[in-house]
């Protein structure tokens, strides 16, 4: 089995697998994504487009929770997403059953090469397209993603600035700093809240 491809042939697969539908998204106008909770889009109003943004907590905080209800949402709402999934964790069965439609979801495996997976982050957003592209780092050791240079985090910003995708990074702790527009931090609780300029569940 090939482990390595050239973009050319990455970009193509993209383009087979979703053909026109990659198109749809640039007619989407709205300035934010629903979370698909009703109550946390009251609170922050929704993920934003055009943006870098961050959501952390710690195991059973409700990480995983909230990203099958953003996907469930976007792919059942004319979204193309992708899901490049750092430690191989994503389970499509659960994903299916949570209301998550496979068919509008590409998903990246990375097998716990984190440069991999930023590669795959860099080719996603400049083939544009997608209303939400994620970044599922929360199994990367905090200290770890800490140690990300924030050169990353600021070409992703500029990358999706003026146009309609959301980008995503779930984490066990905070990584991208100031690059993020919303920052939002899950303590597995079910109340939100606003506090310190930073909107976080408690």
């Amino acid at each position: 089995m090939r482990a390595v491809f050239t973009k050319a042939e990455l970009e193509a697969e993209i383009v087979e697998r979703f053909g026109k539908s990659l198109t749809l998204q640039e007619k989407n106008d709205a300035a934010n994504l629903s979370t698909g909770i009703q109550v946390l889009d009251d609170l922050i109003g929704g993920i934003p487009r055009g943006a870098l943004s961050e959501v952390f907590g710690s195991v059973s905080s409700g990480r995983t929770s909230l990203l099958s209800s953003m996907l469930a949402y976007a792919t059942t709402h004319d979204e193309i997403c992708a899901l490049v999934d750092t430690h191989n964790v994503f389970a499509p069965v659960t994903a299916a059953a949570a209301g998550i439609d496979l068919d509008r979801l590409l998903w990246i495996r990375c097998a716990a090469n984190i440069e991999h997976a930023f590669k795959a982050i860099d080719l996603l957003l400049h083939a544009g397209g997608f209303g939400l592209v994620v970044l599922d780092m929360a199994d990367v050791a905090g200290k770890d993603a800490k140690r990300i240079i924030s050169s990353w985090w600021y070409r992703f910003r500029r990358t999706v600035e003026n146009k309609p995708t959301s980008i995503v990074v779930m984490a066990s702790d905070s990584c991208v700093r100031s690059c993020a527009s919303l920052s939002l931090e899950l303590n597995g609780v079910a109340a939100w809240s606003i506090e310190d300029g930073q909107k976080q569940s408690q």
